[in-house]
């Protein structure tokens, strides 16, 4: 029997062989730890923020002042997750541009930092070990269609609960039941 530990690797997320710095637009989810409900609450099909829920819009906001080659389209606030589109352009002073994960890591370190904030000066609830899940769920944008049904997608705000579109999953919520993303691990997205 070997002494060498067993290490166990997650399955990426990423389409492989992609390059995510690519100039494009994405479409992410990211969910909170344990999918706690910490931005507020879905009532009456509308989205009621917590001031958690209002510092995270606000940081999504800042993004493109913060790193110029990323702009932010439709974004959406939900209890326990996050819907937005992050488009990423050509950096015109020739530095590396940055990638989807990049942006993905800096928005959860800046929403972190200044929840942290909150928990010890206004008394958010606290979170344990991490906000943010250690993925995200992404989907590249492939064609202005598909963008628009991806902005009617996160401007709809959905119960979040057992029983709703949203309990599934936000790789299938707002989708018919037993219909696919278009993509499936290691395939290129294709428009519906």
């Amino acid at each position: 029997m070997s002494d060498t530990p067993i290490v166990r690797r997650r399955p990426s997320l990423r389409l492989r062989g992609y390059d995510y710095s690519l100039p494009g637009s994405y479409f992410v989810t990211i969910c909170t730890q344990g999918r706690r409900c910490l931005f507020g609450k879905v009532a009456d099909g509308a989205m009621h923020f917590a001031d958690a829920g209002r510092m995270v819009q606000s940081v999504w906001n800042e993004l493109p002042d913060a790193y110029p080659d990323v702009a932010v389209d439709a974004f959406q606030v939900m209890p326990n997750h996050v819907h937005g589109i992050v488009v990423l352009g050509h950096r015109l002073d020739g530095d590396q541009s940055l990638s989807l994960g990049d942006v993905v890591s800096r928005f959860k370190t800046m929403t972190t930092t200044r929840y942290i904030a909150g928990v010890s000066q206004w008394k958010w609830p606290r979170f344990q070990d991490r906000l943010w899940q250690r993925d995200y769920f992404d989907h590249i944008i492939r064609g202005d269609r598909v963008l628009d049904t991806v902005r009617r997608y996160i401007a709809e705000p959905r119960q979040v609960g057992v029983g709703s579109r949203e309990s599934e999953g936000p790789r299938n919520a707002g989708r018919p039941r037993g219909a696919s993303v278009g993509r499936t691990r290691g395939s290129a997205p294709t428009e519906s």
